[in-house]
Formats: C-alpha cells, structure tokens, sequence
C-alpha cells in the first residue's frame, strides 16, 4: 500500500519471509544489490557501514528520463538502529564519489532538499511474515508518485529476493 502527501511518502507491504530474513536484506550488501532499484534497473555499486554514523553509496543503473542508460548515486549516513526493528537514514543524491549532488543533475524537477530522511520499519506479524514500511519524508509533492512508484518496483524485487 502507498499514501502520499505533499512531503512524505510511505509504502506498507507484506512479506511472506520472517523479519530476520527481510532485515538481511536490508542490512548486507550482497543481500541489498539483489534488489535496490526499480524494474529493469540493477545495483552495479553498494557499500554499507551498518552502523549509526556509518554510511552508505548506492548506484542503480537503468533508463534515465532522457531514454538514456545511466547510473543513479545516492548516499547517507545511518542515523538510528534498532535490531529487527528499525532503520532511519539521511538519504541524497550524489556522484559515483558519494559526494552529494543536487536531484536536477539526473533531470528530475521539483525543489528538493540537501537530504531526505529514510525511515524502514520492520514489523513480525506471525505466520512466517513480516510488515515493512519504508518512510520518505522531504520528497516535492510532484515526485512522490514515480517514488512510490520505485519503491513499489524495488519492493516487488525484494520479494522475489526472498523466496
């Protein structure tokens, strides 16, 4: 499920995975690079310093708005942990460096912030099956729906990851 609202996008969904496996995948890299990224897209680059200070640089390769294959950065610093439970992050964009860049180099519009903050909540629900929501909060209005859109794609791979 999405809800969006002016700033803020959230995505609900159901794994049919216990929640020690759905954190995996959010918490080791070769777990992560199966999935990040919308449809069509793959994760040619992911380092994570999975701890609170520590950061992280993703790269997701795929069609750009221009039609054009291309590498998207993005880069963060891990805020707060919870074991099985919660992640929080800063979340940019940024150069295959990991040096944070404004979103109109990869051609998106909207006024966007230095940084979003990511929040990942991970939730046992019984039966084998974890609850995750993913929070974006700081995303311009007219941007949330290709996010959901995104996290939805990126979501189903994570599914898929995990059978």
């Amino acid at each position: 499920m999405i809800t969006m609202t002016e700033k803020e996008l959230v995505v609900t969904r159901i794994f049919d995975a216990p929640r020690e496996r759905v954190w995996k995948a959010w918490s080791k890299p070769g777990h992560f690079r199966k999935w990040w990224g919308p449809k069509d897209f793959t994760a040619p680059h992911i380092t994570i310093d999975f701890r609170v200070g520590g950061k992280y640089v993703y790269c997701m390769r795929g069609l750009g708005p221009d039609g054009v294959v291309r590498d998207f950065w993005n880069t963060g610093e891990h805020l707060e942990i919870v074991p099985m439970d919660k992640i929080v992050a800063t979340m940019s964009f940024a150069d295959e460096h990991g040096n944070t860049v404004p979103a109109s180099r990869y051609g998106l519009p909207g006024e966007w912030p230095a940084e979003i903050i990511l929040t990942v909540s991970f939730e046992d629900i019984g039966g084998g099956k974890t609850k995750l929501t993913v929070r974006e909060a700081g995303i311009p209005g007219l941007m949330t729906e290709m996010a959901g859109l995104g996290w939805d794609q990126s979501l189903d791979k994570l599914a898929e990851s995990l059978k």
